[in-house]
C-alpha cells in the first residue's frame, strides 16, 4: 500500500530533522579539536567526521559561520605567537 502524502511528509521532516542534529554535533566536534591546536585538515579525516558525514554535507558544514570563526581564531593565535604548527 503506497504511503500517504502526510507520512512522506512528516518521514522527510524528521529525516531533515535528525541530519540537522548530526551536523550540529559534527560542527561542535570540529570547533573543539581546533581549539585544542589540531589542524582542520586532520579533523576532516578522523573517523568520527567521516563516517557522520559525506562530501556534500562537509562542504556545507565548513560553511558554517562558527567553523570559520574558530578557523580565524586559531590563525590568529598562531601569527601572534609566530607558532604555526599545529598539534596532531
Amino acid at each position: 500500500m503506497p504511503e500517504s502524502r502526510l507520512r512522506v511528509i512528516v518521514r522527510k521532516f524528521l529525516e531533515d530533522l535528525s541530519t540537522d542534529v548530526v551536523e550540529e554535533r559534527v560542527v561542535n566536534y570540529i570547533i573543539r579539536e581546533l581549539h585544542l591546536g589540531r589542524s582542520l585538515s586532520t579533523i576532516l579525516k578522523d573517523p568520527y567526521v567521516r563516517n557522520r558525514i559525506d562530501e556534500e554535507r562537509l562542504g556545507h558544514i565548513l560553511g558554517n559561520s562558527e567553523i570559520i570563526g574558530a578557523v580565524e581564531e586559531e590563525l590568529k593565535e598562531a601569527f601572534a605567537t609566530l607558532d604555526f604548527r599545529f598539534k596532531e
